[in-house]
């Protein structure tokens, strides 16, 4: 349908359709989850409420996050007998919104709202990065403002904790990235380790299709000794690149024209903090079309 047949209604629901899919996917950490929920949200607004309400956005955005809770609490059962560790699927970044979007849509961010419950998440989502007010809340929540402010309250405590909040800025990131990458291809030990933070952390996710490790691994050494050996065994095959995803520069790896994985990182400007690692093919198709049409980014050679 072009935009100039397209009904009112479809254009009022695409008009909002950023701020829509930015609640669904922060909520799921799945872009196809997430235009799941749309494609619901949408049927509803067609069907039912586009002529009587006096917000659509406000609308859209309530019935959005209640749909999101209910797949999130199903999704919950179902990532308990993932194979490993499970990571959010990556999405990549309008070059105009990277700053904006680098903080709370990165990998290390989503992974920390794993940590809460379907409600919670989308109380402190909606307070804490789309900047809802208590009323808001407590309509989309179906709960009381008192009720509200304590769960936002409870998931600040659990996401943010004492872990110590780092601004760096999206060239930092990727400054430090290419040196990462750049000792990676001379196999430059101590130049690794001067580049990642001694309690430094590898997460990865093969999904059960692909090896990948099915644990956290710990320690500046041990990550070193990981990501070279890896390099060693896929010398002259798999290349790297580096390309904006999630709101800041990741490592994205290519056999060919096929993506292999996704390597995110986390870093206080100084040092890498923490690797997460997406190698489940079913989470990198959409990626792999979406830097393909825009044109891939140059691997190293």
């Amino acid at each position: 349908m072009n935009e100039a047949s397209r009904p009112p209604d479809a254009e009022i629901f695409e008009r909002h359709r950023p701020r829509l899919f930015g609640v669904a996917y922060r909520m799921l950490g799945s872009a196809a989850d997430a235009e799941d929920v749309l494609q619901e949200a949408y049927l509803r607004w067609h069907g039912e409420a586009r002529d009587v309400v006096r917000s659509p956005e406000a609308w859209l955005v309530a019935v959005t996050t209640r749909l999101a809770i209910d797949r999130l609490r199903r999704a919950s059962a179902e990532r308990e007998k993932y194979p490993g560790f499970w990571l959010p699927e990556p999405v990549a970044t309008p070059a105009d919104r990277r700053a904006e979007m680098s903080s709370d849509l990165s990998m290390a961010f989503l992974v920390l709202l794993e940590q809460l419950s379907p409600e919670e998440r989308a109380a402190f989502l909606m307070r804490e990065v789309f900047d809802a007010d208590y009323a808001e809340l407590a309509r989309v929540l179906d709960k009381s403002e008192a009720a509200c402010r304590q769960m936002v309250h409870r998931a600040r405590v659990r996401v943010r904790g004492d872990r110590p909040r780092f601004s760096v800025s999206p060239e930092t990131h990727e400054r430090l990235l290419e040196r990462f990458l750049d000792a990676l291809h001379d196999g430059d030990r101590e130049g690794l380790l001067a580049l990642v933070a001694e309690d430094v952390t590898w997460t990865s996710d093969g999904g059960g299709r692909v090896p990948s490790a099915r644990r956290i691994v710990h320690g500046a050494d041990r990550i070193v000794r990981l990501v070279l050996g890896l390099e060693r065994k896929a010398r002259g095959r798999v290349r790297h690149a580096v390309a904006w995803l999630n709101g800041e520069p990741t490592l994205v790896s290519f056999a060919g024209d096929q993506l292999l994985f996704t390597t995110s990182v986390a870093t206080d400007g100084e040092r890498l903090t923490a690797f997460y690692r997406v190698l489940n093919p079913d989470k990198l198709g959409r990626i792999e079309r979406e830097l393909a049409a825009r044109g891939s980014p140059a691997p190293e050679g």
